[in-house]
């Protein structure tokens, strides 16, 4: 088939567990880059909603921002329970 015949896929809706993780991985190192404690950093964010706990560096602030706050929790909840409850 001709590359000019297929159809291109544009997906809308929820983000997938993968593109959560490719975020959270994202901002994870860029955090670490800069000298934060990731983890202290995220869950900042996740509980005040205030973006500024996550670094604009390599536009991570702008990153975290494209999921909502409660997907992303939901996301860590169901990993958590995956790996420890299971």
């Amino acid at each position: 088939m001709d590359e000019r015949e297929r159809t291109g896929v544009f997906r809308v809706g929820a983000p997938t567990a993968q593109d959560i993780h490719k975020i959270f991985s994202h901002v994870f190192q860029a955090l670490r880059e800069k000298g934060y404690n990731p983890v202290d950093q995220i869950v900042g964010y996740l509980l005040s909603g205030d973006p500024t706990y996550v670094t604009s560096h390599r536009d991570a602030r702008t990153v975290i921002r494209q999921v909502d706050r409660l997907l992303l929790l939901e996301e860590l909840v169901r990993c958590y329970v995956e790996l420890k409850l299971k």
